[in-house]
C-alpha cells in the first residue's frame, strides 16, 4: 500500500502525518484530475445475481424509503456523517452530501435467479418482511422478474430450479450474461450499472491454472473447465461490459489473478468478499478490544442457527467449507499471534453453522470466548446475537452499490481494480496479492472515511490531537 502524505496543519509542530489510504503509484500533493469525481448523472442500474432474501429485502427497503414509509437504518451512505477538519470546527456533513452519490430515486433494478418468481413473490417466500410493508411496494417489486440464471448444481448442491440458461460451454453462457447486461441497460435507460452478488455460497475451490490469467480463464470457459464457477461467469461478463462487481458471498469469484487483471486492464472496480453481517461483525469489534487491552484469548467457539435458503445451502459440506474459510480469517489477522505469542499463539477457534428451518431468516449467533488477564487468570465472555440476517445485509448492499458507482466515476479509484477501502463491509476483504487484509472494524471505517476525505482534498483525520494543546 502506498502512503499518501498529508499537508501539515498549522499546529502540528511542523510534522507531516502519513496515513495509509489506498494503493497508488505515487503520492499526491493536491487534488487533481485523478481524483476528480464525475457527476452521478442519470439512472444507476443495479443487477443482482440471486433474487432471494437479501436481494428482495434490499430492493423492498429502497422502495419503502423512497415512499417515505421507512428509514434507511444501517446505511452509512444514507445516514452516516463524516467529520471534516478539527473537532472544534463543527463540520460533520452527511456522507451523501459530501461526495456525489447516486440518489435512491435514480436506482433501477434487475436480477437473475434459478426460480421464476418475481421479486414480490420471492420476498413473500423469503419471509423476512411483513406482508403489510411488502404490499405497499408490491407494484414496483412485481415488475422485477428474474432473468434466467447461470447455474451449476455441482457448485450449489442443496437447491435447484428451472429458470436456468443453456449453452454449449461456459464462454457462451458468459456471452448470454453480457447480452442480458446490454439489454437491461437499454431497456431501463440506465447510464451506469453495478453488479452485486447476492446468490448462494458455492462449494469450496482453490485457485487453479484456469484462474491465472484472462487468457487462461477464457480458454477454460470454452473448454468447460470444472474449476470455473458460475459466479465467475457473472463477474467476467460484468467486467467485460465495464460494470463494477461486488461479491457478497465467500466464493473465490473475483479474488483470482484473472479477474484482477481484467479489472485493472478495463479500469472497473471490484470488491469482496462475503457480507459482514452478524457473528463476524461482533468478532471484528470484540477482538480489537482484547488486543488493545492486551488480554489473552485461549478459545473462541462460534455457532450459528439459521433456517433460510442460505442455511440450507450451507448444510452442504462443500459450501460450508467456503463459508468457514471466510469466517475463520478475521481473528488471526486482528490478533496477530506471531507478534503476541503469549496472548494469542495457542487459540482454539471453532466455527459451526447449523441449518434449522424453524428459525427462518432470524439467525442466532452464539459465541463462547475464553480470555485471560493479569497473571493468566481466566475469564469468559458469552454473546448471544439474535439477529436478522437479511436486515443486516440489505444496507450493506445499498452502500456497496453507491460506493462502487462512486469508484467507477473516480479515475484514481477505478484504476486500482480492488477497492480495499470498502473492506468495512466484508468478512474476508480483498487486497492486492501479498498484502494482509485489515479486519478491525474501526480501522476499516477510518480507511473508508479517509479515502472520501482524500478524494475531496480534505485533511485526513489522524486523531493525533496535539494541535488542540498548542
Amino acid at each position: 500500500m502506498a502512503k499518501l502524505k498529508q499537508s501539515p496543519t498549522k499546529a502540528a509542530r511542523k510534522k507531516k502525518a502519513t496515513v495509509e489510504v489506498m494503493s497508488s503509484s505515487k503520492a499526491h500533493s493536491g487534488a487533481g484530475d485523478e481524483r476528480a469525481i464525475e457527476p452521478a448523472k442519470g439512472k444507476l442500474g443495479v443487477m443482482i445475481p440471486g433474487m432471494g432474501a437479501v436481494a428482495t429485502t434490499f430492493v423492498a427497503g429502497v422502495e419503502a424509503v423512497r415512499k417515505g414509509i421507512a428509514y434507511p437504518i444501517g446505511s452509512l451512505t444514507q445516514m452516516g456523517t463524516i467529520r471534516l477538519g478539527k473537532r472544534t470546527d463543527g463540520r460533520s456533513p452527511k456522507i451523501k452530501e459530501f461526495v456525489p452519490l447516486a440518489g435512491l430515486n435514480d436506482l433501477v433494478f434487475t436480477g437473475w435467479d434459478i426460480f421464476e418468481d418475481n421479486m414480490y413473490a420471492a420476498a413473500r417466500n423469503a419471509g423476512v418482511l411483513e406482508r403489510d410493508l411488502l404490499d405497499k411496494v408490491k407494484g414496483r417489486l412485481s415488475a422485477i422478474k428474474p432473468m434466467k440464471a447461470v447455474f451449476d448444481h455441482n457448485y450449489v448442491k442443496k437447491i435447484d430450479g428451472p429458470n436456468v440458461k443453456k449453452g454449449k460451454n461456459k464462454l457462451e453462457l458468459a456471452e448470454q450474461l453480457r447480452q442480458d447486461i446490454r439489454d437491461f441497460k437499454k431497456s431501463s435507460g440506465a447510464s451506469r450499472l453495478v453488479t452485486i452478488w447476492c446468490a448462494s455460497t458455492e462449494t469450496f475451490i482453490e485457485p487453479s491454472a484456469a484462474h491465472q490469467s484472462v487468457k487462461a480463464l477464457e480458454k477454460g470457459m470454452k473448454e468447460n473447465d470444472e474449476n470455473i464457477a458460475p459466479s465467475m461467469l457473472y463477474a467476467y461478463a460484468s467486467l467485460m461490459e465495464g460494470v463494477p462487481f461486488a461479491n457478497g458471498a465467500p466464493n473465490l469469484t473475483v479474488d483470482v489473478p484473472a479477474m484482477l487483471e481484467l479489472s485493472r486492464e478495463r479500469e472497473v472496480p471490484i470488491c469482496g468478499k462475503d457480507f459482514k453481517t452478524g457473528q463476524t461483525l461482533i468478532k471484528t469489534v470484540l477482538a480489537p478490544a482484547f488486543k488493545a487491552r492486551l488480554l489473552g484469548v485461549s478459545g473462541w467457539y462460534s455457532t450459528n442457527i439459521l433456517g433460510n435458503r442460505d442455511g440450507e445451502v450451507l448444510d452442504d459440506p462443500g459450501s460450508f467449507k467456503t463459508k468457514e474459510e471466510s469466517k475463520l480469517g478475521a481473528l488471526e489477522h486482528i490478533l496477530q499471534p506471531a507478534l503476541y505469542p503469549e496472548l494469542y499463539g495457542n487459540i482454539f477457534h471453532k466455527v459451526r453453522i447449523n441449518y434449522y428451518p424453524p428459525r427462518g431468516d432470524n439467525k442466532e449467533g452464539w459465541d463462547n470466548i475464553d480470555i485471560f488477564g493479569w497473571l493468566g487468570y481466566p475469564m469468559q465472555i458469552k454473546v448471544d446475537f439474535l439477529c436478522r440476517d437479511s436486515i443486516l445485509a440489505a444496507p450493506i448492499v445499498l452502500d456497496l452499490v453507491l460506493f462502487l458507482d462512486l469508484a467507477q466515476r473516480t479515475p484514481e479509484l477505478r484504476r486500482l481494480g480492488i477497492q480495499e477501502w470498502l473492506s468495512f463491509y466484508f468478512k474476508s476483504p480483498m487486497t492486492p496479492p501479498g498484502l494482509y487484509p485489515e479486519h478491525d472494524l474501526f480501522i476499516q471505517l477510518i480507511k473508508l472515511k479517509n479515502t472520501l476525505r482524500y478524494l475531496k482534498g480534505e485533511e485526513l483525520i489522524t486523531h493525533l490531537g496535539l494541535e488542540y494543546y498548542d
